[in-house]
């Protein structure tokens, strides 16, 4: 059989990611042979600016943690480029598609602290630390006595940071977490300091659109890519993300707009809720819906934001 080239970044979480893909297409197919390519994305080298800042400072509208590995997928260099699906832009090229996901982790976002309690623990002032606007805007809704400052790099790059002193608290993702390891229940010893670990609920502080899902970007028209995604393909979260990023498209969103959205999905009925945020601060936009068909359900979302 042909060999099949994965594409993915190479941060220790992206590399977790693409052999949790590379484990689940050997158990679908077997005779598979599989080649790893790691590669270094705008956002990656450009550490030295806020998140948010990025694209701007590189004078590009695409994705910056994703541009490079669609460029491997056109020169025929990968076959599937692996991707966190919340760092995908909503709008993505023609040439390509996100043809599938693995099934989702947790969506919580977790505050990360040096001292216990969670996010009612934190004494007023408190500094805390994230790249992710959403996060940001969510924080200072529910708590503005609180100070948000920028965070960048990885998930142990920010862990030492935070051992450091330079925070009181950071905000990160579940999924990233525990995809590395740790566990929520337990707190962690990094330098010599201990980190508790505070899930915040998705009905209390909304996730991103995506979030804790892998994403699986292939060519259009790419059948023998497509065939192993479809054949690995978790249907019940594809449906959700589908159904959230329909959403962020119809808000004309992309990964950096401060909206926070969650789904839940039983049977064949999926329910939406979302907060969408001002750019310049205060109370958030909310909706509600459900139905079966999730591109329905995104747009009656959109629809009724109030």
């Amino acid at each position: 059989m042909q060999q099949t080239v994965i594409g993915t970044r190479g941060s220790d979480l992206a590399l977790v990611q693409a052999a949790a893909v590379e484990r689940t297409l050997s158990l679908a197919f077997p005779d598979l042979r599989l080649h790893r390519r790691v590669i270094r994305t705008t956002g990656d080298r450009r550490t030295d600016v806020a998140l948010k800042d990025v694209a701007k400072a590189e004078g590009t509208d695409k994705g910056i943690f994703t541009k490079e590995l669609e460029e491997a997928l056109r020169a025929d260099e990968i076959d599937i480029a692996v991707h966190s699906l919340k760092d995908v832009p909503t709008i993505i090229d023609e040439d390509f598609e996100i043809a599938g996901v693995l099934a989702r982790a947790p969506i919580r976002d977790v505050l990360v602290s040096r001292n216990s309690g969670g996010l009612d623990g934190l004494a007023s002032g408190s500094v805390v630390g994230t790249s992710a606007v959403r996060r940001a805007k969510q924080l200072q809704w529910l708590r503005p006595d609180l100070k948000v400052v920028d965070l960048r790099g990885n998930v142990p790059t920010r862990l030492r940071k935070l051992t450091e002193g330079a925070y009181d608290a950071i905000l990160l993702a579940e999924a990233g977490l525990t995809r590395l390891g740790y566990r929520m229940s337990l707190p962690v010893t990094i330098g010599g300091a201990t980190l508790h670990f505070a899930p915040l609920a998705e009905d209390f502080f909304y996730p991103a659109a995506g979030q804790g899902a892998i994403g699986l970007e292939i060519r259009k028209g790419d059948e023998a890519a497509a065939a192993l995604v479809g054949g690995i393909r978790d249907a019940s979260t594809f449906v959700r993300v589908r159904a959230e990023r329909e959403f962020l498209r119809l808000l004309e969103g992309g990964c950096s707009t401060p909206v926070g959205v969650y789904s839940v999905y039983h049977g064949d009925m999926l329910q939406m809720d979302a907060r969408v945020f001002p750019e310049q601060g205060g109370e958030p936009a909310t909706a509600k819906a459900h139905g079966s068909d999730p591109l329905k359900v995104a747009r009656q979302l959109f629809e009724s934001l109030a």
